[in-house]
């Protein structure tokens, strides 16, 4: 079996983590010819995936698990809370996985920040990405965290491919 990799992603809201992983995903399947896989957490439950009136948006609102399949995509609408091994398998094969959110996961994780670094986020990154707007000088970084630069998605491309954790 091929070896899958995984990395997390954490930061505020609105500090950059989708754009970024947008990228990251984009440079890996593009340029490295990797198959990805995300999987985006939602903390506070407002993410909304149907359009009320059709009919996988009745079937998800019976309550039951529903699956939605077609040519192009297969999609899964469940109301019960999935761990990662459960959520790996739905993914069947990839390459590499990106997690967004879920900072506890026992994943190398890339901490995002704009204008301002949360310290709360110091035990749980292995590496920080930020842009101009943070000041690095006016903190006291965790030993070992790799810094990168936000605009620069190859560096965290890189980082990612070296840093990863085979799952």
């Amino acid at each position: 079996m091929k070896k899958r990799l995984a990395v997390a992603f954490t930061g505020p809201s609105n500090s950059g983590k989708t754009t970024l992983i947008v990228k990251v995903a984009a440079r890996l399947m593009h340029e490295h010819g990797k198959e990805v896989a995300i999987i985006k957490n939602d903390p506070k439950d407002k993410a909304r995936f149907d359009i009320p009136g059709k009919d996988s948006y009745k079937f998800t609102d019976t309550g039951a698990e529903v699956i939605v399949t077609s040519p192009s995509r297969t999609t899964l609408f469940s109301h019960r809370h999935h761990e990662l091994d459960e959520l790996i398998a739905l993914f069947g094969h990839f390459d590499i996985l990106l997690v967004e959110g879920l900072k506890t996961l026992p994943l190398p994780r890339i901490s995002i920040f704009r204008d301002r670094i949360d310290e709360a986020y110091f035990p749980y990154m292995n590496a920080l990405a930020v842009d101009e707007s943070v000041t690095l000088d006016n903190y006291d970084l965790p030993d070992k965290v790799a810094v990168l630069d936000l605009n620069d998605p190859d560096a965290v491309v890189g980082w990612i491919l070296t840093h990863a954790k085979e799952i």
